[in-house]
């Protein structure tokens, strides 16, 4: 009996180690850029507000995203602006399951680089497409933290006038993963 016992554990616990295996081997959803490091650079910062930066939402490559995917979403949010609620950079959704990176300056609208089918909403600044960094002149300097939403939906159904924190609870609800980077600007 004890050796049947004993074969029994070591069956179960191949079969854990075999069930389990392919996990270990798998590689995370990621998210680089060849255009952000630790701190912003001026090509990130906002053209207005008392800043004067160019504006230009940076290139971004995600990678290994999970079985089921059926769209991406980008955020930008500042979780350090004196709002109260922090402040949303950029807002991007239905962008297709086929796409996996964007270009720099894809975040500027006139110039049409954005995903075909996909939405760029509103910011905090009041308008769609990317809005750079521009904390307050004296502040610690803020963390812009930049995320890419695997969706398990092909299209959220909301208009692109819909405000940030409504596009982030319907990403949330329909996230299967999430990747980010944070980057730092003060002045």
């Amino acid at each position: 009996m004890a050796t049947g016992a004993l074969r029994k554990r070591l069956f179960l616990a191949t079969l854990a180690i075999l069930l389990t295996a392919p996990l270990a081997w798998a590689e995370n959803f990621t998210l680089t850029s060849k255009d952000l490091g630790g701190q912003l650079s001026d090509q990130q910062v906002f053209s207005g507000f008392g800043c004067t930066g160019k504006n230009i939402s940076p290139q971004l490559l995600w990678k290994n995203a999970p079985v089921g995917t059926k769209s991406f979403a980008i955020t930008v949010y500042d979780p350090d602006a004196p709002t109260g609620s922090g402040w949303w950079h950029w807002v991007v959704f239905n962008v297709p399951a086929t796409v996996t990176q964007l270009a720099a300056d894809a975040g500027n609208p006139a110039k049409n680089i954005a995903p075909k089918g996909s939405v760029q909403s509103v910011t905090d600044y009041g308008k769609p497409g990317f809005g750079g960094a521009c904390p307050p002149v004296g502040d610690k300097p803020h963390r812009y933290i930049f995320t890419v939403y695997a969706l398990k939906v092909e299209r959220l159904e909301l208009e692109a006038a819909s405000p940030p924190a409504m596009v982030g609870y319907n990403l949330n609800q329909n996230a299967l993963a999430k990747a980010s980077l944070i980057s730092y600007y003060g002045r």
